[in-house]
């Protein structure tokens, strides 16, 4: 466990030696404060909640987040380093562990410098904070579903923009899976069961389900589950780009 908080402090802290995270940070404040106060009509509702704050979530990880996850093992690749991290008396899930839950810390840290809207929502009216605060956890949970597969895409290859572009095509089929888009495709060939089995990985299903103010133990083992699954592939990728 040290040594997995040893690779956490040294990717935490590498985020804020460059201005990467500084300027991921005022484009992330920035984009969700045109999309509520000037696309979702925040002032125009009239209501004290923050719907339309969360609305926009799933998009706006749809791009900002793979632009995290592109460099994490592709940038360790291209620059060699990887082969030093390898070789140090580090495990190898301590390692992918580190970086995963390094970068899912800072994208915590963008999401809860939103804490003005809150701040907003509370001195306008009279919210149901207890939904807030379940909708910021389901957002932090999305975060980081979306974190986990680009982290694995990342260790296939040495170019960020390759893991940058499949990374959002990949969390692009999640998100959308459960709209009828996509399943009208199926539903004409495809048996109910399997119809059911893609609509429930459905990024938004789940995370609409959490901001309706409900934690639901299913959509938590959702989001964990999938997190697990991305980041034990995202171990047996770096031990087979070891291996060769």
């Amino acid at each position: 466990m040290s040594r997995m908080l040893a690779v956490f402090k040294r990717e935490f802290m590498g985020y804020f030696a460059t201005p990467l995270a500084y300027i991921f940070i005022v484009i992330f404040l920035f984009l969700t404060g045109v999309t509520t106060f000037y696309i979702g009509g925040f002032f125009e509702a009239g209501q004290a909640h923050l719907q339309v704050f969360f609305l926009f979530h799933p998009w706006l990880y749809l791009f900002l987040i793979p632009a995290i996850a592109m460099r994490l093992w592709a940038d360790e690749r291209k620059s060699g380093t990887i082969e030093l991290l390898l070789t140090l008396p580090v495990p190898l899930w301590a390692a992918v562990l580190g970086k995963y839950l390094a970068a899912w810390a800072f994208t915590g840290v963008a999401l809860a410098l939103t804490f003005p809207v809150w701040l907003t929502v509370n001195y306008l009216g009279d919210p149901d904070n207890g939904v807030i605060l379940a909708s910021y956890i389901g957002s932090l949970l999305m975060a980081g579903a979306y974190l986990a597969i680009g982290a694995c895409i990342s260790a296939t290859t040495r170019n960020q923009v390759i893991a940058f572009v499949v990374t959002v095509v990949v969390c692009f089929l999640f998100t959308v899976s459960g709209l009828p888009i996509v399943l009208d495709f199926f539903s004409a060939w495809t048996p109910q069961p399997v119809l059911a089995t893609i609509a429930s990985f459905s990024f938004l299903t789940h995370f609409d389900a959490i901001t309706d103010g409900v934690i639901d133990l299913r959509d938590v083992v959702f989001f964990a589950s999938l997190i697990a699954l991305w980041l034990f592939a995202n171990g047996i990728v770096i031990e087979m780009k070891k291996a060769g």
